[in-house]
Order: structure tokens, then sequence, then C-alpha cells
């Protein structure tokens, strides 16, 4: 007579796994909770509408760049630019996402790795870097590759690492340092050259100068250096003199700028309507440096009202969170990636408006890009760590606030 089959037994093994899977999925859980309870939900709200209308300007602006871009071999879909747009925003909502759940040290650490790659990087552009427009600014990996985009927030917060050692030590020649890494930034971009990208990183590091507590005799022997050189670019570097001349001279209806100009303002009001506008086939990067010009002539100057105020928000958000900021570090971080994306919106847009020359710059977070898109969203990510806050600890010095009621006199 057969004897009864034994039950099965589960595996010493698979019972071990299975509670390490449920630490590890509570883990994940626990950090998201985290995650949620300290990160500035507003920024996020401001980020992505901005990001929502660059989606709709994209496939407005689509049909122009494609017909534009198209040859007598290729010819582009009209959403051909759209469709990648949709592909870049998905990864760089993701890059966005992973980079503000880093701790704070550690996204100091890696932005001063990235710093030091970056910049490595930029110095084999010259050698290896294929030219776009006139411009030796990308390296090829798969896909084009632009250097100082990914520099941009790692110098930002590099440079903020750098002014706080002051802390420790108050005669740290930290002001040196800090110029010195602004100078050999600047002379990298120049081989290129990029005369924009290097304006935006001197913005950024003259307001960083700022905060960090410079006196005001630096800041002017600072500010007498930076004309000289702006002064010595104007007569060596020929792109340059030549926007710069055209734009206070007037240009030309065919001048790029004045284009954008009569682009932005055709569409009155209320624009023109999707898809309807005409001049913007007459522009030359209509999806990328003058998309602004395209949100002006289909959907109205309300909406470009509404894009600036968007940004205005951003900016005045992060100041607002850094207020009672103590740690200087957090400070001079938060407030270098705002100047960042602040300084390159308020250029872009001042382009578009015909009140600043020509700077190849594209609109963050609006505009068309691929690694160009990876890396703002990047900058985002890092901004949202850095300004992350337990909302049940109460800060005992008050930070950026404490500053200015020092230097206001009574």
């Amino acid at each position: 007579m057969s004897s009864a089959p034994e039950a099965v037994r589960p595996s010493p093994a698979g019972n071990a796994a299975n509670p390490y899977a449920a630490q590890i999925a509570h883990a994940a859980q626990s950090e998201i909770k985290i995650w949620w309870r300290e990160i500035d939900r507003w920024l996020i709200v401001l980020v992505l509408m901005l990001m929502a209308i660059g989606t709709v300007a994209v496939a407005a602006a689509s049909p122009a760049s494609a017909r534009r871009l198209s040859t007598a071999e290729t010819t582009l879909p009209d959403l051909y630019f759209y469709w990648a747009h949709i592909r870049w925003q998905i990864l760089g909502l993701l890059v966005m996402f992973v980079t503000s759940l880093v701790p704070k040290e550690r996204a100091r650490r890696g932005s001063i790795l990235l710093a030091g790659l970056m910049l490595f990087l930029l110095l084999l552009v010259p050698v290896i870097g294929y030219e776009v427009n006139g411009a030796k600014r990308w390296i090829r990996f798969g896909v084009g590759v632009q250097p100082s985009e990914f520099l941009k927030p790692a110098f930002a917060v590099t440079l903020a690492w750098i002014l706080s050692w002051r802390l420790r030590d108050p005669d740290l020649p930290v002001l040196w340092v800090a110029t010195g890494a602004m100078a050999l930034v600047g002379a990298l971009l120049m081989l290129q050259p990029n005369l924009g990208a290097t304006l935006l990183f001197g913005g950024v590091w003259f307001a960083m100068l700022l905060l960090s507590g410079v006196s005001i005799s630096r800041i002017g022997g600072i500010a007498a250096l930076g004309t000289a050189v702006l002064t010595i670019t104007y007569f060596l570097y020929d792109n340059a003199r030549h926007r710069i001349d055209s734009f206070f001279g007037g240009g030309t209806a065919f001048d790029q700028v004045d284009l954008a100009s009569r682009t932005l303002l055709a569409g009155g009001w209320t624009g023109s309507g999707y898809g309807l506008g005409i001049r913007k086939f007459n522009l030359p990067e209509a999806h990328t440096d003058y998309i602004f010009s395209v949100i002006g002539e289909e959907f109205g100057l309300i909406v470009c009202a509404v894009v600036v105020l968007l940004y205005l928000a951003i900016v005045v958000r992060v100041l607002v969170r850094l207020a009672n900021e103590e740690d200087l570090f957090t400070l001079l971080a938060g407030a270098g990636l705002t100047a960042l994306l602040g300084g390159q919106a308020f250029i872009n847009i001042l382009v578009n408006l015909q009140l600043f020359p020509s700077k190849g710059m594209t609109l963050p977070l609006v505009s068309y890009g691929g690694s160009s898109t990876i890396a703002i969203c990047f900058t985002v990510g890092l901004l949202l760590a850095i300004t992350r806050r337990n909302p049940f600890l109460k800060r005992e010095v008050p930070g950026l606030k404490a500053m200015l009621d020092k230097d206001t006199p009574r």
C-alpha cells in the first residue's frame, strides 16, 4: 500500500528571501514618504507647469524646424521634434526624481566629481568635438553631449562648497580659488567659442560672491576686471562683435533677433492659435533658441507673461525657502542653482524681445533639447535635493534673512 504524498515544504532560502525583499520594499516606501514630506512640492508644481507649456510650445514649433532641417534625401515629419522632446522629457523627469532623492552630502560630493569630469571633457572639446553653426561645443557619445550644460549645475554646487570654507577658516583664500575656477571655465568656454555660457557662468559666480560676504572694495575690483575682459573679448571674438554691432546698430529685417521680435509680437495679446502661426517658419531655431517667440505668435503675449511669472515664482519660492537657512553651503548652492535657471531664462527672453544680442541659449524647461533637457532636469533635481527640509524641525539661526538684516542700517 502506497503512502500518502508528503506536503511540499517551502525552501528555507525562499523564506529568507521573502522577508529580505519585504524589508527592501518597506525601506523604499519609507524613503519615498520622507522625500515627499521634505521636498518642496510647490517648486515641483511650478517646474511641471513650465514643462507642460514647453511640450505644447515644441509641438507648435516642430513643423517650422522640421521643414527647415529637411533635405532632398530626408524629409522630417512635422512633429519630429515634438515626439523626440516627449522622450527626452520622460528621461529628464526620471533624472530629476532620482537626483532629488540623493542626500545633500552625496549631492555635494557627486557635483564636485561631475565638475571635474566636465572640465576634463571641456579640455577635449577642441580636439575631438564637432562643430555646429560655427562653434565646436559638442562631443558625440552615441548622441551629442555638450559638456558645458552639465558643468553649469556642478559648477554652482562646487563653487558653493569652496565659498563655504570661510566658515572653517576666514583666512583661507576662497575668493582667489573661486576666481581661478571661474577664469579656467571661462577660458575653456571661449576656446569653443561660447560667450553666452561664459556670461551666464560669470553671473552665477558674481551672485554667489555677493551672498558669501565679499567686501564692496573687492567686488568693485572684480567688476572692473570683468569689464576689461569683456572689452578685450569684443575685439578678439568676431562673432560676438558682429552680433553686438548689429544689435546696437538696429539690425535689419533679416537678423535673427529682429525676426524673433517680429514673430513674438505677431500674435498680439491672444495669439493666432495653435498651428496657425506663419512667421515662425522664418526663424532659424524655432524649437530651441526662439521658442518664446513661437509662444507669442500662436498663444499670445498673455501666455508669454504667464511663462515669465512662472520663472519669477520659481526664483522667489527658492529664496523664500532659503530665507531661514543657517547652513552657508545650502544657502549658496540653492541660490547659485536658482541664479543659473533664472539667468538663462532671463537672457533667452531678452534676446527674443530684441533687448539683448543673440546668444544661442535655450529657454530652460521649455525649449526642445536632448542632453540639455537632461542637464536642466538634473539642475532642478539638485535644487530639490539641496533645499529638502524636515518640516518638523525649527531653525534656530535665520540665514539669508539674518544676513540682510545685518547689512541694513538701523
